[in-house]
């Protein structure tokens, strides 16, 4: 497997070409057999733009979890990023 580092597209200020490294990588891995896992920098503001990214097997978002965690509670901002991710058409 292989993990995108989503670093780079979650600071940049025009995402369209990180956006498009991002899925280039995904489907090159994804033609080489490889599971596509995507992280660093996701969050419930720009998770949705991920989506246009195909194949990818899981979201790693921890550090955005425990920092909304922080205001609402674990059981609400899991759930919270859970409904999000439901919309990911992969």
């Amino acid at each position: 497997m292989v993990e995108l580092h989503t670093g780079a597209f979650a600071n940049a200020i025009d995402r369209g070409h990180e956006l498009q490294r991002l899925i280039d990588g995904a489907t090159l891995g994804h033609q080489l057999g490889l599971q596509i896992n995507a992280g660093h920098g996701i969050n419930s503001s720009n998770i949705s733009d991920l989506f246009q990214v195909p194949y990818l097997a899981e979201f790693n978002i921890g550090h955005h979890l425990v920092s909304r965690a922080l205001t609402v509670g674990l059981h609400h901002a899991v759930a919270e990023m859970r409904e999000l991710m439901d919309a990911y058409p992969g």
